[in-house]
């Protein structure tokens, strides 16, 4: 600690204090990851629907998928979420992951419609003509080509969705935003804390980043 104080700049970052506030703020990384990993996963799964649906020739699907899309990728993340909190009055927990997910999976879907459009038509053409059904030329030829595409900007999504979990300490959500808030309304010294917190976010940001890279070049092989 000796060493770390020669690192504050005084009336504006107490190194020491970040340091003791690090495990605190971490305590509320689990909640953090566990939001963002099902969110994720939920608005991959919705967002591939949404993207069939926007690529169907029924207009009764097409549109409506259209529709929703324009609608959350215009509508701020932190409003869907008081919506579906204070206006459905859902449970803090529950209403995170609506929200995330929902959200999340209108750029998902948009980011699959661009990854099915940049797979060879010929390669549908191929699969058509082995007499293989709709259902198949999907999960077996185009989505597997489409995903490898996709990976960079869905990585761009996760990173996002990650950053933007520090929104539910709006409702009361103990995850890492909060508990930094705690420990800076202790200690008064909220720069402190919310440049320690910053840190924090890039850090994990920065390893998720390598994860994708390392996703990429092993999917390339």
């Amino acid at each position: 600690m000796d060493i770390i104080k020669y690192l504050s700049i005084p009336n504006f970052f107490n190194a020491p204090l970040a340091v003791r506030s690090i495990p605190r703020i971490l305590a509320g990384f689990p909640m953090s990851i566990a939001l963002t990993a099902i969110s994720f996963i939920l608005a991959l799964i919705l967002g591939l629907f949404l993207t069939l649906a926007q690529l169907s020739k029924r207009k009764w699907l097409h549109y409506p998928a259209r529709a929703f899309i324009s609608f959350m990728r215009g509508v701020p993340m932190l409003v869907l979420l008081f919506i579906i909190y204070f206006g459905f009055r859902a449970d803090a927990l529950p209403a995170a992951v609506i929200a995330f997910t929902i959200n999340c999976s209108a750029f998902v879907s948009e980011v699959y419609r661009s990854s099915f459009s940049a797979v060879d038509y010929g390669q549908w053409e191929a699969a058509y003509s082995l007499g293989l059904p709709y259902r198949k030329v999907i999960s077996k030829i185009i989505f597997p080509q489409a995903f490898r595409i996709a990976i960079p900007a869905l990585g761009n999504i996760l990173l996002d969705l990650f950053k933007g979990t520090s929104l539910v300490a709006m409702i009361t959500v103990s995850e890492m935003f909060m508990d930094a808030q705690i420990v800076a309304g202790a200690n008064q010294d909220y720069m402190t804390i919310y440049i320690t917190i910053a840190v924090i976010y890039w850090f994990f940001c920065w390893l998720m980043t390598i994860g994708q890279t390392q996703l990429e070049h092993s999917l390339a092989k």
